[in-house]
């Protein structure tokens, strides 16, 4: 079949949750995409913050088929060594204690969820704890992380969620001191917000939280599905601010396009939450998912990944503030590392239109809002090829 025919029966066969593109890729090659056709385009999205170390890495790739080859899937009934491996080498990059290994980052938000109520149950008996979210935050699809996902557009049609969720907006800790009762358990929010817009969190605004937190014994939790691993220059956004969660979950550039998610936890969360049949999954933590895991960890060191966004990610920033000085139509730039975002006075559907025809793959975070969350071993020379094909669709 050609490409059009592939588009075709793909609208006849898949559930339409997704506005498509309307291309088929077949192939990647380092920061580069290609279709069917043979057209290249150049990957600023990065399977939306995943693919990290570039398409065709032949180590990772290599990884994967010595492990096809010698075990895919047990369960957790058994242990098998490359979960070993890849637990130790994330409990060192994250600084926390315990892992659970997931299948997504949305499983691993549940989890995170599951663990906050529970310790919170184990201290008082009570079944009618609170967790507070932040508003534009965004945590994932599924009923639990869906109920602490601050868009109400998310939510409504899916209505009743989990209850007992209160609100509470990021940067402003007066408002967080607002929503606290006696039943707060948990406070959950993104140190970048992603999907939400790309709003950083303030370093203050994190140490008050902490500070409100462990004064009352709530447990914080940090969604570093997006901003962790190495793309704002450190392995995990809260290592930045010097800010230390309770409770942490991480995924997409974890495995690097094998679906693989993680929550990790303190010693002291770990002691007095989640026991033996409280929580679990049949694929998480599989041979297949940790030998991913393992290597992506081993590459980032071996190939010097935080030092490469460290001195890319600020030539970024300046190309996209001189394109903002450029066009009125641009707001503002706002974002972290190669975790960026344009803001619009206008939708830019059109724009990331105009792009694609141009061999540049964009993608939005919100109608008004170019999101730039490129492979992180995106070169300067690669970030000038962007901006001049983003520059001339915005010209357009």
């Amino acid at each position: 079949m050609n490409m059009q025919e592939y588009i075709e029966e793909a609208e006849s066969a898949l559930l339409h949750t997704y506005n498509r593109y309307q291309i088929v890729l077949d192939r990647g090659e380092g920061v580069y995409l290609y279709d069917m056709e043979g057209i290249k385009y150049l990957d600023f999205v990065a399977g939306i913050a995943v693919f990290a170390l570039g398409y065709h890495n032949r180590e990772y790739n290599d990884a994967l088929k010595a492990q096809i080859d010698k075990l895919i899937h047990t369960s957790n009934y058994y242990y098998n060594v490359p979960a070993v491996g890849a637990a130790k080498k994330l409990k060192a990059i994250s600084e926390m204690d315990r892992v659970f290994f997931t299948n997504s980052g949305a499983e691993a938000v549940e989890g995170a969820i599951k663990a906050a109520r529970k310790y919170a149950y184990l201290k008082d008996g009570r079944t009618d704890h609170e967790i507070i979210a932040m508003n534009h935050s965004f945590h994932g699809r599924t009923m639990g992380a869906l109920s602490v996902t601050g868009n109400a557009k998310y939510r409504e049609p899916f209505e009743p969620m989990i209850g007992n969720i209160r609100f509470a907006d990021l940067n402003d800790i007066e408002s967080v001191k607002a929503q606290i009762t006696d039943k707060t358990c948990a406070v959950i929010l993104e140190p970048v917000q992603g999907e939400g817009g790309l709003f950083p969190a303030e370093e203050e605004f994190l140490r008050e939280v902490k500070k409100i937190c462990q004064e009352k014994d709530i447990l914080l939790i940090f969604d570093e599905i997006q901003c962790g691993m190495g793309r704002i220059g450190y392995m995990y956004a809260w290592q930045r601010y010097g800010v230390k969660p309770d409770i942490m979950t991480t995924a997409k550039a974890l495995g690097c396009g094998v679906p693989v998610g993680a929550f990790l936890m303190t010693e002291k969360v770990a002691e007095h939450s989640l026991a033996a049949g409280d929580h679990g999954t049949t694929y998480g933590g599989n041979p297949l998912a940790c030998a991913a895991v393992e290597k992506v960890l081993d590459l980032f060191e071996e190939n010097h990944i935080i030092e490469k966004v460290r001195e890319t990610a600020p030539y970024l920033e300046k190309c996209l503030d001189e394109l903002k000085d450029k066009y009125e139509c641009i707001v503002e730039r706002r974002g972290l590392g190669l975790m960026q975002g344009l803001v619009f006075d206008r939708p830019v559907g059109d724009i990331i239109n105009r792009a694609l025809e141009e061999g540049l793959i964009l993608i939005n975070a919100g109608p008004d809002i170019i999101r730039f969350v490129p492979p992180l071993i995106i070169s300067k020379a690669n970030i000038d090829e962007m901006i001049d094909i983003l520059d001339s669709c915005i010209e357009a």
